[in-house]
């Protein structure tokens, strides 16, 4: 699969779609399903709620807006992959995180959410044809094809992958 062109996104998401140096983008993601459940499943459980400052997310909260982020883009490459000519919504992330009570769930549970939407997103952008990935459609009053939110999907992941290991796990 061709990596997408900078027209096909808003130069916003440049940041994530530079994350995924390979073309080849559904194999990165199985590979990176692999790393993040080793990263996940190394936390200990006294860190679970860590946070590396005062006002950032928590290592269960960065999770969880990982999950929720990809399964938004998820949907929104589903809807223009299927023809939808209407505008998507935005979503506010930190909202969205504020509401979701991520640190009192498990975090074995948020990683097998995390596994089953990542393998979903999956098998999903295989079933899309060429034509499919290369539809553009409306998301967030912004312009963006199927293909460049599957990158952003890799990519956003990635972004969150490498705070992670910096930030909130150096020590481990």
């Amino acid at each position: 699969m061709n990596r997408p062109l900078n027209s096909e996104y808003q130069p916003y998401y440049e940041t994530y779609i530079s994350k995924v140096k390979e073309d080849d983008v559904l194999s990165f993601m199985e590979e990176q399903l692999i790393r993040f459940i080793n990263l996940f499943e190394s936390v200990l459980k006294e860190k679970e709620n860590y946070s590396y400052a005062a006002g950032k997310w928590s290592i269960k909260e960065v999770l969880g807006h990982i999950t929720d982020s990809e399964r938004v883009f998820a949907y929104r490459a589903l809807c223009i992959a299927r023809g939808e000519k209407k505008s998507l919504p935005g979503f506010d992330q930190n909202g969205y995180a504020e509401e979701a009570n991520f640190n009192e769930r498990k975090l074995q549970d948020m990683l097998n959410e995390f596994r089953l939407q990542r393998e979903s997103n999956i098998i999903l952008f295989k079933s899309f044809s060429e034509d499919m990935l290369n539809r553009l459609g409306t998301a967030n009053e912004k312009q963006v094809t199927v293909r460049a939110l599957l990158f952003i999907i890799a990519g956003h992941a990635e972004h969150h992958f490498d705070i992670l290991k910096t930030r909130y796990l150096a020590d481990n």
